[in-house]
């Protein structure tokens, strides 16, 4: 029994022995392709590491400089002059054009795409918020809603069902009943009743706080009649 296992041993310390020779093959062979590609990532994160240190930083805080002016537009609802500039101070599209690369520009796109939808061009409201990206749910959900209420003054009640849908399923207690009440309206609009029904039901069954589930059954009786 010992004999087989000394055997057994010494066979499975070949077949170590074995592939740890095929690896210094394998490592001499390509030792000159492999140091080359370990000298290329280095590079190219050194690269990035210096595109935003020496690139993205400054162009960031240069943005934030420049943003302030439309900003301050924005909240005095002089939407023209928020997108536009006034001659000293650019506008959300010029922060875009400018200086893309920084999350400032990302949020001129939010802006820009409000600030059309305020003046009543819904489709450069439409695409500026569909370029909008963020992780932040309810800022996400904030374009998504303006997008839906672009659609829906464009009569496009599909398209703003799917973005009203979407600003809803962000799940925001406070925000997501308003959601699914413009959504059920717009289902409305469609003659599409059961969905109208079941919008009105997701707001008294998953926010019984909010304002609009004080109300709701009405709204959840009108649309069943139509059933």
């Amino acid at each position: 029994m010992a004999k087989k296992v000394k055997a057994k041993i010494e066979g499975s310390l070949g077949s170590i022995e074995e592939s740890l020779s095929k690896s210094e093959q394998f490592l001499e062979k390509y030792q000159k392709q492999l140091t080359i590609a370990a000298i290329v990532v280095l590079i190219i994160v050194g690269l990035v590491y210096a595109y935003k240190k020496f690139y993205i930083m400054p162009q960031q805080a240069e943005a934030l400089e420049q943003i302030f002016k439309a900003q301050q537009y924005f909240e005095k609802d002089s939407f023209n002059l928020a997108l536009n500039g006034d001659g000293d101070y650019p506008g959300f599209i010029q922060i875009i054009d400018d200086y893309g690369a920084t999350n400032v520009a990302e949020g001129a796109l939010l802006y820009a795409g409000i600030s059309y939808y305020k003046i009543g061009d819904y489709d450069n409201a439409i695409d500026y918020l569909k370029k909008f990206s963020t992780k932040d749910k309810m800022l996400a959900a904030t374009a998504f809603v303006n997008i839906g209420d672009a659609y829906t003054e464009k009569g496009e009640f599909e398209n703003a069902a799917e973005y009203y849908k979407k600003a809803a399923d962000e799940n925001n207690k406070i925000l997501s009943p308003i959601y699914l009440m413009k959504l059920g309206r717009v289902y409305e609009e469609l003659g599409k009743w059961q969905d109208a029904v079941d919008s009105y039901q997701q707001i008294k069954n998953d926010y019984k706080e909010s304002a609009e589930a004080r109300e709701i059954e009405k709204f959840i009786t009108r649309a069943k009649l139509h059933l």
